[in-house]
């Protein structure tokens, strides 16, 4: 009994890293200016949907996770297997676009994180794209892996700053459980954008990938398992506390809506010192941390579904196109930060809404590919993984239309 527990753990830190890095990470600059966003301008009420958008984000990730360690392929790899070169080529664009913008927000993030410190963004922003560059490009999936878990540990900054700034804990107790509806176009757009960070479309290719490089296969799907839901619950505590902290913070004097994140750092100035170097901190490891993946994660996905050499493993000159795709994201990315009165924060904003209105469509690939046996064997979905799965891509559907039909009224 004893030993057979000695090998679990032992299985457990061996394929630790994929599900629990791509869950922290969720929680980058534009998830941060979103929870950010929520907490000042609606207090606690938008608590309420962390426990639905954890039970999904589980979900989601836990078919990713098995879809790798059986089959062995990335997402993108097994949409052009199975739907066809056109159909992927599609959805590499949008996710392009999409995880451009994304690689924007975190650049911004690190400016803004060190603004605050007096650093102007034309020394922090090169500084950390040659940073991100040099890590995953010098760097070998074993050593990349090990700064990304160190980074996670940061994050508990936030749980700190929550506690420091002293909110309405059984306010936040209550609002966690009670859902609450508005039909008002900021907060269906809170909505989708919460939903949208917190379990957006370059997750799933990255998770996916990332278990296929690390070599996890079905019988190492169990440990695998357990890392991903961990991760999960993990970063749904520090959302929480981020809202909490803003709540506290800020609403409690007025509800407003912020400009980026750093504002919200800003805002919990007047609690103390220490609450606000820990929120600027924690911002700053967030943003470099997802200016890293975010990248990295765009360049697994296009050059998986379109039949390129990819792998942080490989040389430079053994996945040219991977890097390159990786260099670029990276030097444009940081390159528009730099530019004079960029519209950085309806960027960030626009890019939180399009992925939740790109996630159902990833969702529908990922259920049609996860229930297939000819393809999963013994591994396909049960029925409540496919109802939570369906219901999620649903309720996006529906919340998009719904913000639509607002706006043109």
């Amino acid at each position: 009994m004893l030993r057979r527990l000695r090998v679990h753990i032992a299985t457990f830190f061996a394929v630790i890293g994929p599900g629990f890095i791509t869950a922290m990470v969720d929680n980058d600059s534009g998830g941060i200016f979103t929870y950010s966003q929520a907490g000042a301008r609606f207090g606690y009420l938008p608590l309420w949907t962390l426990l639905p958008i954890m039970a999904a984000l589980v979900v989601t990730q836990e078919m990713c996770s098995r879809m790798g360690a059986v089959t062995g392929k990335g997402l993108s790899d097994l949409i052009r297997e199975e739907f066809g070169f056109r159909t992927t080529f599609f959805v590499m664009i949008l996710l392009v676009l999409v995880n451009l913008t994304n690689v924007m927000s975190e650049f911004a993030g690190i400016a803004e994180s060190l603004e605050l410190f007096g650093i102007s963004r034309y020394i922090s922003v090169p500084l950390g794209a040659a940073a991100v560059w040099l890590l995953v490009v010098k760097g070998t999936y074993r050593s990349v892996e090990k700064v990304f878990l160190l980074a996670c540990g940061f994050y508990g900054a936030y749980i700190v700053s929550a506690f420091l700034v002293r909110p309405d804990w059984k306010k936040a107790a209550v609002d966690s459980l009670m859902p609450h509806l508005m039909l008002e176009d900021a907060y269906l757009v809170m909505l989708i954008g919460m939903v949208g960070t917190s379990i957006a479309p370059w997750m799933q290719f990255y998770l996916q990938s990332a278990v296929v490089e690390k070599g996890i296969d079905a019988k190492q799907y169990a440990e695998s398992r357990i890392e991903v839901v961990v991760g999960c619950v993990v970063m749904t505590v520090i959302a929480f506390f981020i809202i909490v902290a803003c709540a506290g913070a800020i609403y409690a004097q007025g509800p407003r809506d912020l400009h980026n994140a750093a504002e919200a750092a800003e805002g919990l100035r007047p609690m103390g010192r220490y609450a606000y170097l820990f929120f600027s901190a924690g911002l700053f490891n967030a943003s470099l941390f997802a200016a890293s993946i975010l990248p990295l994660s765009t360049a697994y996905s296009v050059c998986e579904g379109l039949g390129f050499e990819s792998g942080v493993n490989k040389r430079f000159e053994e996945a040219p196109v991977f890097y390159w795709l990786y260099t670029s994201l990276i030097v444009f990315g940081a390159g528009v930060v730099l530019l004079p009165r960029f519209p950085l924060v309806k960027m960030i904003l626009a890019s939180q809404v399009l992925n939740g209105v790109l996630l159902p469509v990833i969702l529908i690939f990922m259920l049609l590919l996860v229930n297939r046996r000819d393809l999963m064997g013994g591994w396909t979905n049960s029925p409540v993984f496919n109802f939570i799965a369906w219901t999620t891509a649903a309720a996006m559907i529906l919340l998009s239309l719904g913000l639509a039909a607002v706006s043109m009224r």
